[in-house]
């Protein structure tokens, strides 16, 4: 076990290893997602030939943009990037090129794809399981998280030289090189607009009054939580503040009395969970949250038989397409193509289906060459006899 990074002198001493080492660098980030706010890091691993593996502490070395530096040319192999690309960009750490081992697993067929399945189907060893949900925040962390985490980069060079020749053996290798390119090169994700609208049980609430309720105190625990660091649901829970909404109470007493507001809530926090919601009743009618979200794309798919059943038509027949397609290419549906882009392309088809207006859509859209390639045949066909 090699010791836990935490000064700077300690990281010179990585990044010079790492610099010097070859090949592909194994990286993985432990995040303290329920017990923390945000997604900030609080362990990263690191392993490469010549470097043997590295346990970093975001906390006492905040800024890993040297390390980053030190192996910016090689390819780095991450399981489920997009789940880790974020809170390593925080700290400095952006890959140029990247090896998703857990995409890699989708685009090759394997029933399942969590690390610890595809390193014993692919490789054949058991990784320990048991410390994926445990508070990564804490300090010292335990030696046997501590081993649980350096695991997770024991073997995934390993695994990802496995699934290269797999891929490879299939024919995919191109069309997972490519995926790979879009996550490395995509852009990061855009603050989500209204999030408080991601409320559990949100689809409960129907009267604006309500919905105004739900902001207000969203809002509220939002910022306490952020003060405090901690997990908004540790605050106040997502059912919590659906029943506030949907009673509409009078007063603090009233308050109280709802499920997630009890005995052990003190005073002071009942008041201010109650001034969160007299704000949301004081609200003049146009201040009011309208119901739902500008839509900036198709309707849902369940109001189109009745908007426009001629495109019905068409996203019944693509979709049938898609997943005969993908089950021949033993990948999932949403791999080979993006259910939202097979809508947008069934609800706004171009006036004649050819082979070349329905490639630009897909590409428009934001599809990979190879997806544009394969999905490109049985989409024409299918918009064409949906049409028919």
């Amino acid at each position: 076990m090699p010791p836990v990074v935490a000064d700077a002198e300690a990281l010179a001493r990585v990044v010079a290893a790492f610099a010097a080492g070859t090949g592909p660098v194994a990286v993985d980030a432990e995040r303290a997602s329920g017990y923390r706010y945000g997604q900030r890091a609080y362990l990263v691993q690191l392993r490469r030939e010549g470097a043997g593996t590295a346990l970093i502490d975001p906390v006492g070395c905040p800024d890993l943009s040297a390390l980053g530096e030190a192996v910016a040319d090689a390819e780095w192999v991450l399981h489920a990037a997009t789940q880790d690309l974020p809170c390593l960009r925080e700290i400095g750490m952006t890959p140029a090129r990247l090896f998703d081992t857990e995409l890699a697993g989708r685009l090759a067929g394997f029933a399942r794809v969590g690390l610890g399945a595809m390193v014993e189907n692919v490789l054949g060893y058991a990784l320990e399981k048991g410390h994926s949900a445990v508070d990564w925040s804490t300090r010292p962390l335990p030696e046997p998280w501590l081993r649980y985490a350096a695991l997770d980069v024991e073997l995934l060079v390993d695994l990802r030289d496995a699934l290269e020749e797999e891929l490879d053996r299939q024919g995919k290798l191109e069309w997972a090189r490519q995926e790979f390119d879009a996550i490395a090169s995509a852009p990061p994700a855009p603050a989500r607009k209204d999030p408080w609208r991601r409320t559990s049980g949100m689809h409960k609430v129907r009267r604006r009054r309500q919905m105004a309720v739900v902001r207000e105190l969203w809002t509220a625990r939002d910022h306490i939580a952020q003060r405090r660091d901690v997990s908004p649901g540790k605050v106040l829970g997502d059912a919590a503040i659906v029943e506030a909404a949907l009673a509409l109470p009078p007063n603090a007493h009233a308050l109280a009395a709802l499920p997630g507001f009890g005995h052990r809530m003190s005073r002071k926090q009942l008041e201010q969970w109650m001034a969160a919601v007299d704000r949301a009743k004081a609200l003049p009618d146009a201040e009011l949250p309208q119901p739902g979200q500008p839509l900036t794309g198709p309707p849902p798919p369940r109001a189109w038989a009745d908007k426009d059943p001629v495109a019905a038509a068409r996203l019944s027949a693509a979709r049938t397409a898609v997943s005969e397609l993908a089950e021949r290419l033993t990948m999932p549906q949403e791999n080979l193509i993006t259910p939202d882009t097979v809508r947008r392309l069934c609800w706004e088809p171009p006036k004649v289906a050819t082979p070349e207006a329905v490639a630009e859509v897909l590409s428009a859209h934001g599809a990979r060459a190879w997806q544009v390639e394969q999905v490109t045949p049985v989409l024409v066909k299918a918009l064409t006899d949906a049409s028919a």
